[in-house]
């Protein structure tokens, strides 16, 4: 069985990771590695994020690791929270603080203006080298209040395109066909089919 040490200790990302890759791989997180050191996401973009993640913390692991970094983009925001995501409403990170300053920031806002994208990078790299990286994306709107209980994040509040019902609405099944982290996984999972 092939392994891969997925470089976060967010445990709803590593529950979906391991979804969506399914049986054929062993998933890790840092997690399990209490030795894997806390990398300070300072970068400006989620490439620079996802990137430096990969190549530190594969200097202490023996094998791939793959980084992420996403989060939610609000036109209406300019962008915010993007990069800050998970530390919108300050550390540590909450949830539920999170959806209600969202929710706050947005409440005047009309709704043909309430479009938004989930964005994710995911970097892949091997002894402090980066291998590759891949991006996935996917447009929807921010609703007025959370509805749903799956998921994690701002699923609650994010409608996709094409559907009625939030990401914590529809839960996984759909998720995985349509995120940004699995639309960007299916990039990954193509190059570690003839890479790995």
């Amino acid at each position: 069985m092939k392994s891969l040490l997925i470089a976060t200790r967010n445990l709803g990302k590593v529950r979906e990771f391991r979804e969506i890759l399914g049986s054929d791989w062993q998933v890790l997180s840092a997690s399990d590695l209490p030795h894997l050191p806390e990398v300070i996401e300072d970068g400006a973009t989620f490439e620079e994020n996802s990137v430096k993640k990969a190549r530190e913390c594969s200097a202490h692991f023996a094998g791939l690791v793959l980084a992420d970094d996403s989060g939610l983009e609000v036109d209406a925001l300019a962008g915010a929270p993007g990069v800050y995501s998970a530390r919108f409403a300050g550390e540590p990170a909450d949830d539920p603080k999170n959806n209600q300053l969202l929710l706050q920031k947005m409440e005047p806002v009309e709704e043909d203006r309430r479009g938004a994208q989930f964005v994710c990078v995911l970097s892949l790299a091997r002894d402090s080298e980066l291998l590759v990286s891949f991006q996935g994306k996917v447009r929807g709107r921010i609703t007025r209040q959370p509805s749903g209980k799956a998921g994690f994040g701002y699923d609650p509040l994010f409608v996709p395109e094409g559907y009625q019902e939030s990401f914590a609405e529809l839960g996984g099944e759909i998720k995985h066909r349509i995120s940004h982290r699995a639309r960007a996984m299916e990039q990954m999972i193509s190059y570690l089919k003839t890479n790995a």
